[in-house]
This record gives C-alpha cells, sequence and structure tokens, in this order.
C-alpha cells in the first residue's frame, strides 16, 4: 500500500482533522508532510486531535453568536410591529362586528301567501 493510500485511511478514521483544513490553519500538504514523517504515532497527532475537539464544542455557540449579532433590532421591531397591527385588526373584525342572522318568524307563514300580499 502506497504512502499516499495509508494517508487517505489515517484522514478517514480521525475526521477532525478537516476543521484544520475548513479554519485554512493547515492544509492538506502540510499534514500529509506531518503524516510522511511521523506516521500515525499518537503523540504527534493528539495536539489536532484535542484542538478540535475543543473546537467542536464551541462551534454551536459560535454560531448562535454570529446570529445574534447579525440581527438588526430596528427590522425586527418593525416586524413586530405589522404583526401586531395585524393581530388587532384581526380582533376587531371578529369581536367587535358580529354578523347579523335575520330573525327567525315565530309562526311560520303559510305557503300560499307571497311577499307582496
Amino acid at each position: 500500500m502506497s504512502k499516499k493510500e495509508e494517508f487517505k485511511i489515517f484522514i478517514s478514521k480521525h475526521p477532525e482533522l478537516v476543521s484544520y483544513i475548513k479554519n485554512r490553519e493547515h492544509t492538506w500538504q502540510d499534514f500529509y508532510e506531518i503524516f510522511d514523517i511521523y506516521g500515525d504515532n499518537k503523540e504527534v497527532w493528539d495536539k489536532y486531535q484535542n484542538k478540535s475537539d475543543y473546537e467542536d464544542r464551541q462551534a454551536p455557540l459560535n454560531e448562535l453568536t454570529n446570529i445574534v449579532k447579525n440581527i438588526n433590532m430596528d427590522n425586527v421591531q418593525k416586524y413586530i410591529i405589522n404583526a401586531q397591527k395585524a393581530i388587532n385588526v384581526i380582533q376587531e373584525l371578529t369581536s367587535k362586528n358580529p354578523v347579523k342572522t335575520p330573525p327567525v318568524p315565530k309562526t311560520p307563514r303559510p305557503i300560499t301567501k307571497f311577499f307582496g300580499d
């Protein structure tokens, strides 16, 4: 088996190294050179695995803070005001002006009588 194939197998066993590539801290070439020199020596790779574990735990929190930072509060306030206006309109239409039904006659009209009679 070639060194390149061994490196591919090593990377598939250690997917946490991909975070370094995504963050542009290292390149695949860097990792390949380390692997070429040291192989899969645990002591060499521990520093990369521990840091990525910490970053993986912090990733959701970092994403949440980025989302909150990018929120425009003026737009949120406008949307809330528009929603309140819409709710008020619906409440006015449903509560103040109930649909009036025509009164039901107490005694039924005879069949032989017409409206003009």
